[in-house]
């Protein structure tokens, strides 16, 4: 700890002094988790999570929404009696993410799927503009309908422009809106960026591909990209 510093945050407490909590209320799991690690002193590498403080939904509304900054995804709301369940069960806790990030990319390639869509191209690529090019940014396969993905294989077998294996490029002309949950910085991609769960939100046929997104719009949206120039 001392050549690297970290600490773990709790935010529940299931077993005690070889008791079972979990049926017990969440708010009496709290106050139990608070002693223990008050006992531990300042110097401790536990820490309680806190609490976001929020009295009104336009108060907790405005927390979800200031989460992003921090790094996190949202808020996650429980009932203070709710006893601890495993799995996912809904009911008692709720993730309540904030909205996602989008962009409008054009589709630059394409390779076929597995499974059921073994036979259609439905995995594809999706590039940015960096001045004159398209910079591949994404990834996705999710978020169309059947008879899009059909549309979308019909027009990569007509304007395919090259292939490396099973990859096709295509000419640039369709656009798609993109949500993803988070964008980083990356050494790894040729963009310099790596974008998180990306999934296709629409076809935007009512674009042409010269109106797509460019990489200096993503890059603003990297945490501390605003610190940083």
């Amino acid at each position: 700890l001392r050549e690297v510093p970290v600490v773990l945050v709790a935010y529940d407490l299931l077993e005690s002094g070889g008791a079972d909590l979990r049926d017990r209320p969440l708010a009496e799991r709290r106050a139990r988790l608070a002693a223990l690690l008050a006992a531990e002193g300042a110097g401790s590498p536990l820490r309680l999570s806190p609490l976001v403080p929020g009295d009104t939904w336009a108060a907790r509304a405005a927390a979800r929404d200031a989460a992003r900054t921090g790094g996190a995804e949202g808020l996650m709301l429980k009932r203070a009696a709710s006893p601890y369940h495993a799995g996912r069960r809904r009911g008692d806790w709720w993730k309540w993410k904030v909205d996602p990030y989008t962009m409008d990319a054009v589709l630059v390639a394409a390779q076929p799927g597995r499974g059921r869509r073994a036979g259609l191209f439905t995995d594809y690529t999706f590039g940015v503009w960096d001045g004159d090019a398209l910079v591949p940014v994404a990834k996705a396969y999710s978020g169309l309908t059947d008879a899009e993905i059909r549309a979308v294989d019909a027009f990569v077998r007509r304007h395919t422009v090259d292939r490396y294996g099973p990859v096709r490029a295509v000419t640039p002309e369709l656009v798609f809106e993109l949500a993803f949950e988070g964008i980083r910085r990356s050494t790894r991609h040729r963009s310099g960026l790596a974008v998180r769960f990306p999934r296709i939100a629409r076809w935007r046929a009512d674009k042409p591909a010269a109106e797509a997104d460019t990489l200096a719009t993503l890059r603003a949206l990297v945490p501390g990209a605003e610190r940083a120039s």
